[in-house]
């Protein structure tokens, strides 16, 4: 079988800015114009409650495929930072991979989607752990086999830590796929302070500030922040909560926590694929072009697609779906 490659991707002008495609990407423009198919997830979903290890509840959906006699296995997506399940991008892959065969489990991260209720502490990234315990809970209540395992922007880098972590939490994980993951978070950092367009870090903090509002609405006795602290930049927000609410010591720190920078996902002994453009402007590409890794992890650099874009045409449908769709399929038939 020949797998798609980024280098097939060619959009038409103007979709090859890169710009255009990220903007589009998580538009509700978007959402208007995709196709019904791209849905399909939603019909007869089972939304439900799974563990992230005591004292930890995180939310889903659950969807079985009804295609096949047996599903091709089990699908978990992870959408990414302030998306959620019902993200445009999340229930396009979904529908396709449903289409396809599989079974598929979209994951809330804490304070993600509608979740805010569910555990006093705030959500940040450094939180494998407990996505850890909900897929190893995923595994055991949806035991179709093999499990596949998507992510995009920060959930990419989640699926990759994941992907790392499978063996020790006894996650029998078989394939992990990122679609713009953040590599190295400092870095990221910076390119959306000094480097992307003022418009992208406007957008992320519009969403975060919301975010923290309705957390603290949930949880009225608890201070999670100082009006001053909000109308911080991203920068000054994030060192603010990192200092309140975690144990890292720094800013620093806690991004070096979820790094996968440099030589870190040596490390993975399963399959795996990074998908990224070179014209994303909110990941540098640099950071992927620095990666160092085994024979079995699959880099694939792009020209187009922006960030998390890959948008093909004024139906509004992704690429990456192909290219997902592909890759679970050549695992379920390799298995």
């Amino acid at each position: 079988m020949t797998l798609p490659q980024g280098r097939d991707f060619q959009p038409p002008w103007p979709l090859r800015s890169g710009h255009i495609q990220t903007m589009l990407s998580s538009s509700g423009v978007r959402r208007v114009l995709l196709p019904k198919a791209a849905r399909t997830v939603v019909d007869g979903a089972e939304h439900v409650m799974v563990s992230g290890g005591p004292g930890v509840r995180l939310s889903g959906a659950y969807t079985a495929q009804s295609g096949r006699p047996q599903a091709r296995g089990l699908a978990v997506l992870f959408h990414g930072w302030e998306g959620s399940v019902d993200s445009t991008y999340v229930l396009q892959t979904g529908s396709r991979l449903l289409a396809e065969g599989w079974d598929v489990f979209r994951l809330n991260f804490r304070d993600h989607g509608d979740s805010h209720p569910l555990n006093e502490a705030l959500f940040h990234s450094c939180r494998i752990d407990e996505v850890m315990h909900a897929l190893a809970e995923i595994a055991r209540r949806w035991p179709a086999r093999p499990i596949a395992l998507a992510g995009f922007s920060l959930g990419g880098n989640f699926a990759l830590r994941a992907a790392m972590a499978a063996a020790r939490y006894e996650v029998p994980l078989s394939y992990a796929l990122a679609v713009c993951p953040i590599i190295d978070p400092a870095e990221g950092l910076f390119s959306l302070e000094k480097q992307a367009p003022w418009f992208y870090q406007a957008y992320f903090m519009q969403k975060w500030r919301h975010s923290l509002r309705t957390k603290q609405a949930a949880f009225p006795q608890h201070q999670y922040f100082e009006l001053a602290e909000l109308k911080q930049n991203l920068r000054g927000l994030t060192e603010s909560l990192v200092l309140r609410h975690t144990d890292f010591g720094s800013l620093e720190a806690y991004l070096d926590g979820y790094s996968v920078a440099g030589d870190a996902l040596q490390a993975l002994q399963i399959p795996a694929t990074i998908l990224t453009a070179r014209d994303d402007p909110v990941i540098p590409v640099n950071a992927f072009e620095q990666l160092r890794l085994p024979d079995h992890v699959e880099l694939d650099i792009a020209r187009h697609g922006g960030h998390c874009g890959f948008i093909r045409g004024w139906d509004m449908t992704s690429f990456t779906d192909d290219y997902i769709a592909a890759r679970f399929n050549a695992i379920a038939d390799a298995s």
